[in-house]
């Protein structure tokens, strides 16, 4: 079945910080990991902005997100830290994980689709964000 989803991707945003951290998860990630591949090419296309720049509204480590799964139409509010850090049942959200990864560096009112690692088409929009990740 033909996908009806958008192809282009919506720019998105990363910290100096944020990119040298999560480039060096990458790269610790095995090789057969399809969410670090997809994280990978996050951060690959991803403006990098110096760390220390406020980023309002845009989804960095240790940002609280509130976010949309479109198919479903629930909202979800998670912290997005590290995979050290995560823990579903307090509502931290691994960086390493599909929606993690499609989150990072997301603005609010932003959507992305992907493609998951079972084969499967998400998508979801950026409602708000806070918390530590909204400075850079």
């Amino acid at each position: 079945m033909p996908s009806m989803l958008r192809k282009e991707l919506p720019p998105i945003i990363v910290s100096g910080m944020d990119f040298d951290r999560l480039e060096r998860l990458v790269a610790a990630a095995s090789p057969e990991s399809r969410t670090a591949d997809f994280l990978a090419r996050e951060i690959a296309r991803a403006t990098i902005v110096p760390s220390g720049f406020l980023l309002r509204g845009v989804v960095a480590m240790g940002s609280e997100v509130e976010f949309r799964d479109d198919a479903t139409g629930r909202s979800r509010t998670v912290n997005l830290v590290y995979p050290d850090q995560a823990d579903l049942d307090d509502g931290k959200l691994s960086v390493l994980s599909p929606v993690g990864a499609a989150l990072i560096g997301l603005s609010v009112g932003q959507s992305i689709e992907w493609e998951t690692p079972t084969g499967d088409w998400r998508s979801l929009t950026v409602l708000s964000v806070g918390g530590a990740g909204a400075v850079a």
